[in-house]
């Protein structure tokens, strides 16, 4: 199974009733544009915690299209061009449209999560993803706070694939770090960040997990 053409074909087969058509065709432009890293983690640490991958590409992409949709909610905060009233009218007008895909987006990932044990953080995940903007508008160094919406998503995609076999992943924290942190620009293609060794920890932080406790 290509889990990165999994993931892309589900992430249209998701977005497909949206219309009016043009808006859908935006939409699709922008996810063929990103990576599908979370998705793909999200399959991974399913198949390592012992589930079948073939039959959860749904929650992958609701995984996918919420890291999807705020990252085009922090790529507008971060070029705003209603501020200061100086953009042109077309990049007001896109922008406009650009928001209300990202509001899509999210709420499509949602969808595909809300019956599912990663529900509660998925939205933690928007929560950081808020607090942290908002701390960006004073930070030193604004662009580590836009880095943690990639490590927020790593974690979820590690929840949401574990959980999927009925486990509880380990400290996910440090290796969701560890794979949003080893390229400066941007994900690389799923095969070069998961190779071998990230597959064998993947392992370390699902296979260890105790059953899922559904009081917990």
């Amino acid at each position: 199974m290509d889990y990165a053409a999994a993931v892309r074909g589900a992430a249209g087969d998701a977005v497909a009733d949206i219309v009016p058509e043009e808006f859908r065709d935006d939409i699709e432009a922008f996810l063929a544009d990103g990576s599908p890293v979370p998705g793909v983690l999200t399959l991974l640490a399913a198949e390592s915690a012992g589930a079948d991958p073939a039959a959860l590409t749904e929650r992958a992409v609701g995984v996918q299209l919420i890291y999807d949709g705020l990252r085009l909610t922090r790529r507008l905060a971060n070029d705003d061009p209603w501020d200061g009233g100086d953009a042109p009218r077309e990049a007001r007008e896109r922008a406009n449209v650009d928001i209300l895909a990202a509001d899509v987006l999210v709420s499509r990932g949602f969808f595909l999560l809300a019956r599912t044990d990663a529900a509660t953080e998925a939205v933690e995940v928007v929560r950081a993803f808020g607090r942290d903007q908002t701390e960006r508008r004073d930070a030193d160094d604004p662009a580590a706070l836009d880095d943690e919406l990639e490590v927020d998503v790593l974690t979820l995609a590690l929840v949401a694939g574990t959980t999927a076999a009925g486990e509880t992943p380990g400290d996910t924290g440090p290796l969701a770090r560890e794979f949003a942190g080893r390229y400066d620009d941007g994900f690389p293609e799923p095969a070069t960040l998961f190779d071998d060794g990230a597959r064998t920890r993947i392992a370390g932080v699902t296979g260890g997990g105790r059953p899922l406790n559904r009081n917990d």
